[in-house]
């Protein structure tokens, strides 16, 4: 494996993981400020209607997420990490800018909701892309011994973009008057994600290419067909992490505030305290998972949190139905917290392992977007709907039990050891 300097790693760790935080601060204000978004560029007669459009265009994104990620994966894998990730984060803040920057409804009319979701529609795209290039060159900058603390990184990227989002989206509750934040207000979190877009824009134009991707025989592309028709197994392996992944990301991060709210009849100002408190122990705890997966091994640390997190799962939730409160709820949700930090930290690098050069941000794309559309932004979606269906109010449980055992399969079919690292497919390495 190639080698790099300290400074160069910690470089490409840094303009690597600005773009998903950027994703997760925009996702997460756009989500908080749905209400208020859904009056501002949608027709008022109906305040449903409204938000239920709003809820769609946030959705939108999540359709193109498969298609922006295969792009924008065998674009990386085509011109190199830094040109896929330096256009991703373009299309990123090119779409803040289209929500901070579009007159209301009232002003311009029915083109104020589809520069909306013309702009979701961009952040979908851009979004797909992210993972997967920024992972495959957080571990090929990584050096040797360390790449599950630099794919870590990803996971804290992911952390603090949503801290960074419920600061803000608490700081402009209490600063302002609901009649400033309807009116002019609102604007200013996306006027701030705007800030974070150039500064990445800036690095990652800077930084040099990945030594394993220099390596590369460029002529030698590989179709999108061979990597479903070479990498099946891996596929596999990927999306069954993926979906563990973010299913814990969009049931238990995010919708387990919202279902005790919803379904347990606790108080409204519940989400931001346990969002707030969850978040903060997942930023302290994910750099140090990291670090003792490089000691004890990636699939170790994976399998043995997601087998933690099954046994606690029907514990956790019984008590917090059959007790519902701020001690239960907050207990169980930093309890959630670790467990997740744990599970989540080495399997960026397990992922990024399971592909070789040529096809890695491809095969992360596929794999990572998949997972996200189906089983993680439509889960909260699905469980309203199971929820409403069957009175069980251990359905999340259920739920989340499904593909936490789907994601163990995954982990226990890692090797102990990556098959590629930095390193090239039999038939290019012979080309």
């Amino acid at each position: 494996m190639e080698t790099v300097d300290t400074r160069s790693s910690w470089r490409g760790a840094v303009a690597s993981t600005l773009g998903n935080l950027l994703e997760w601060y925009d996702f997460v204000v756009f989500g908080f400020l749905s209400i208020i978004i859904a009056k501002q560029f949608f027709p008022s007669d109906s305040e449903y209607a409204a938000l239920m459009l709003t809820t769609a265009t946030f959705g939108a994104g999540f359709v193109v997420r498969p298609l922006g990620g295969i792009l924008l994966g065998m674009y990386a894998d085509r011109k190199g990490r830094k040109a896929g990730l330096t256009l991703v984060i373009a299309m990123m803040t090119l779409a803040s800018a289209m929500i901070a920057f579009t007159p209301s409804f009232h002003q311009i009319g029915l083109i104020a909701p589809v520069i909306v979701l013309c702009a979701r529609l961009l952040q979908g795209m851009s979004a797909g892309g992210e993972f997967g290039t920024a992972t495959a060159m957080l571990i090929e900058y990584a050096p040797k011994g360390r790449r599950n603390l630099y794919g870590s990184w990803q996971m804290f990227a992911q952390a603090f973009g949503a801290l960074l989002a419920v600061a803000m989206g608490t700081g402009l509750t209490h600063v302002f008057t609901q009649q400033a934040l309807e009116s002019w207000a609102w604007r200013i979190p996306f006027l701030f994600g705007l800030l974070i877009g150039p500064v990445g824009f800036y690095i990652r134009r800077r930084m040099p290419e990945t030594a394993a991707f220099q390596k590369l025989d460029k002529r030698a592309g590989i179709p999108l067909g061979q990597v479903f028709k070479r990498y099946p197994r891996e596929l596999f392996v990927a999306t069954a992490l993926s979906a563990a992944l973010n299913v814990m990301s969009y049931v238990i991060i995010t919708y387990l505030p919202i279902y005790t709210v919803q379904s347990l009849h606790m108080p409204i100002s519940l989400p931001f305290d346990v969002l707030l408190a969850s978040i903060l122990l997942r930023i302290v705890a994910i750099p140090f998972f990291g670090h003792l997966a490089d000691k004890l091994g990636g699939k170790l640390v994976i399998g043995g949190s997601l087998a933690m997190l099954l046994i606690a799962l029907y514990p956790c939730y019984y008590w917090i139905v059959s007790a519902p409160s701020m001690i239960s709820i907050m207990s169980v949700e930093l309890i959630f917290a670790v467990l997740i930090a744990a599970s989540n930290s080495p399997i960026p690098a397990a992922l990024a392992e399971l592909f070789p050069t040529e096809v890695r941000a491809t095969g992360l794309a596929i794999s990572y977007n998949i997972a996200a559309s189906v089983f993680g932004g439509f889960s909260p979606f699905v469980l309203t709907w199971l929820l409403h269906v069957s009175g069980d109010k251990l359905m999340p449980a259920h739920y989340c039990a499904v593909f936490f055992a789907l994601g163990l399969i995954g982990a226990l079919l890692l090797k102990r050891r990556g098959a590629h690292v930095n390193s090239l497919s039999a038939s290019s390495a012979a080309s």
